[in-house]
C-alpha cells in the first residue's frame, strides 16, 4: 500500500464496472461531509489490505467496506458492505439501509450475488479505472 494511511472509512469498488462507477459518483454527490474514500478492487490499496484481510475476495464482484479505528480494521462484504456504506450517509440516504434489520444477511446476499452477475451486462464495462477529478483526487487511493 502507498504510504498513505488508511482512511477511517474506505470503499472498496469495482473499478472497471458501469454501475460501480456510477454508484460511487452517487456515494461522493450526497456525502458532503466527505466521510467515505474509495479504491478500486484492482489497485495497490485492495492489494494490501487482502494481505492482512484474506476474507476480501480477489474476484470484482463485491463491494468491500473497510472500518478502521484505533482496534484496528474491520471488512465487510457484499450486502452487509451496501448497508455499512449507506448507514455513513446523512438522512434521508442513511435510511436506505433498514432493509438490513429487516431482511435476513442471507435474502440479502442472494439479492446481491445475483445483480453482480449481470451488472457488466446491464450497465457496461470499462476498459479502465477512471481518474477522479483533481476535487477529488484526496479522496481516492490507486
Amino acid at each position: 500500500m502507498t504510504s498513505r494511511a488508511l482512511p477511517a472509512r474506505l470503499v472498496l469498488y469495482d473499478g472497471v464496472c458501469g454501475f460501480c462507477n456510477g454508484s460511487v459518483r452517487w456515494l461522493i454527490a450526497r456525502d458532503r461531509a466527505a466521510r467515505l474514500s474509495y479504491a478500486p478492487l484492482q489497485g495497490e490499496t485492495a492489494d494490501a489490505l487482502r494481505r492482512r484481510h484474506p476474507e476480501i475476495p480477489m474476484s470484482h464482484d463485491a463491494i468491500v467496506f473497510v472500518a478502521t479505528d484505533a482496534a484496528g480494521s474491520r471488512v465487510s462484504l457484499r450486502s452487509a458492505a451496501l448497508f455499512r456504506v449507506l448507514r455513513e450517509l446523512p438522512r434521508p440516504w442513511r435510511w436506505l439501509a433498514a432493509p438490513r434489520w429487516l431482511l435476513p444477511r442471507s435474502l440479502c446476499d442472494a439479492a446481491y450475488d445475483a445483480f453482480a452477475r449481470r451488472r457488466y451486462r446491464w450497465f457496461g464495462r470499462l476498459e479502465a479505472c477512471p481518474v477522479p477529478s483533481a476535487a477529488l483526487r484526496a479522496r481516492f487511493l490507486a
